[in-house]
């Protein structure tokens, strides 16, 4: 089916070129014209979401074509599109960044392609002149794309017309104008990139203050025209298909601990007959009463390791859960929760659940980085012998005990991980559901088969 979408791709020259400050800065502009707005975040990343969220007042998507593939992307875009007028996607690294060097696949410009949307490039222009010009030309010449246009991050009032001028004239590429330094609007950042929105302090005048540059200094009009020009896209619904079963009740840990999750995965959740029961693992004395099913998110438990473990009730209640063959899936920092000893960057030890031998502890460097591909070993909670997964890990950490149910398959280096039996599935790797739905129709089969023992 075809359905109009308004939309444009916000793209970057790399890392660090201002794709989320101007991003949050166009979205609480365009709310506060009274708009209603859908926004995504090309990749896997899990905080830029955060903080489109709170400027939206709706859950914010992934669009990730390694997790999900073309065609469930285009379905989740035109999903999670569904009566708003216009969706803004922030990429990923920069425009071409994919899969290692070799390719641009699953790249922010393969995500523009593969969803025919137009994209603007934000570029940092401190300190360029006319080599601003070069760079962009290789930007819009080097491979295939939907290239419309720039945006000049770190741009003065007085040289936007200069570099307006340079690219219009030189390379034919329209301005939409430029975005000046606030330093009174910088997002602080710890090891994994920013921290999360409601750990940013006066989050919500820093917004107002991008808001206002964005309102003053971007063709927002443009934008809007741009967006509602890109063509109608053709997609499938996923999940047309897939039956509601027997309603079965999942805890589902969520806090300041807990807050790393791809919203898709809970509407698949619920969409298959899951009644998620929220609980926060910092503050909650037990699991929820009556779930028959646990998952425990990533995000940063060590950073709120000591009130983890001197909340000894929840930690009881989770390794009685994990022991008595609760159905669970544990993801990074839920991994990590789950293992005897937490270990934190000062080197402090905490004692963690003990539902699973072995320890944990921060690296100063990245253990492991980007995506992968699992294969199983064994039948398990998610997937038979042979069963394949696509992942992706970004941590700072490491363990003594991985698992060895697995095996991670990246670029031709091959390693063991995850605890996977037919009631758990723990392990550094993050998952997406939405192109493999069947994963967690057989983690909910299991949880109304244990809800029904447990009678």
């Amino acid at each position: 089916m075809d359905k109009a979408i308004p939309r444009v791709m916000l793209v970057g020259t790399g890392s660090g070129a201002g794709k989320t400050t101007v991003t949050c800065g166009i979205l609480r502009a365009l709310m506060a014209r009274g708009l209603s707005l859908s926004s995504f975040k090309c990749g896997p990343d899990y905080i830029d979401p955060m903080f489109h969220s709170r400027i939206i007042g709706a859950c914010s998507s992934n669009l990730d074509l390694f997790l999900s593939g073309e065609e469930t992307v285009r379905f989740l875009l035109a999903k999670n599109s569904a009566d708003t007028d216009f969706s803004v996607i922030e990429g990923v690294m920069g425009m071409y960044d994919g899969l290692g060097f070799e390719s641009d696949s699953y790249s922010s410009n393969h995500l523009a392609l593969a969803t025919q949307t137009p994209e603007l490039l934000i570029v940092n222009v401190k300190g360029m002149g006319l080599s601003l010009a070069a760079m962009l030309q290789g930007y819009r010449d080097f491979r295939q794309n939907n290239l419309q246009g720039v945006i000049f991050n770190g741009c003065t009032a007085g040289m936007y017309p200069v570099y307006r001028r340079l690219v219009n004239d030189t390379l034919g590429l329209r301005a939409y104008g430029y975005f000046p330094d606030i330093p009174q609007a910088a997002f602080e950042s710890r090891h994994l990139g920013l921290v999360t929105a409601d750990e940013v302090s006066l989050l919500q005048e820093k917004l107002d203050l991008l808001a206002h540059a964005a309102e003053e200094c971007i063709d927002l009009d443009g934008i809007l025209s741009l967006g509602k020009n890109a063509p109608p896209l053709s997609y499938e619904d996923k999940w047309n298909n897939l039956a509601r079963q027997e309603p079965v009740r999942v805890a589902v840990a969520r806090d300041k601990a807990f807050c790393f999750f791809y919203q898709d995965n809970l509407d698949l959740l619920e969409r298959l007959g899951a009644e998620l029961l929220y609980f926060s693992p910092l503050t909650d004395s037990r699991v929820p009463k009556g779930a028959s099913g646990l998952i425990l998110w990533g995000g940063y438990p060590e950073e709120y390791a000591r009130e983890l473990s001197e909340n000894t009730p929840m930690l009881s209640s989770i390794k009685e859960a994990v022991q008595g063959k609760m159905p669970v899936i544990a993801e990074c920092g839920g991994f990590m929760y789950l293992l005897e000893r937490m270990t934190d960057r000062a080197g402090n030890a905490y004692e963690m659940a003990g539902a699973l031998p072995g320890e944990c502890s921060m690296t100063k460097k990245l253990s492991r980085f980007g995506y992968l591909t699992l294969s199983a070993r064994n039948d398990n909670l998610l997937c038979k012998a042979g069963g394949k997964i696509p992942a992706h890990e970004f941590h700072y950490s490491d363990s003594t005990n991985n698992g060895c149910n697995m095996t991670a398959h990246k670029r031709g280096r091959e390693w063991d991980c995850i605890h996977a039996s037919n009631h758990l599935f723990a392990g550094y790797p993050h998952l997406h559901f939405a192109d493999k739905p069947e994963l967690l129709q057989r983690f909910l089969m299991r949880c109304r088969e244990y809800g029904k023992e447990q009678r």
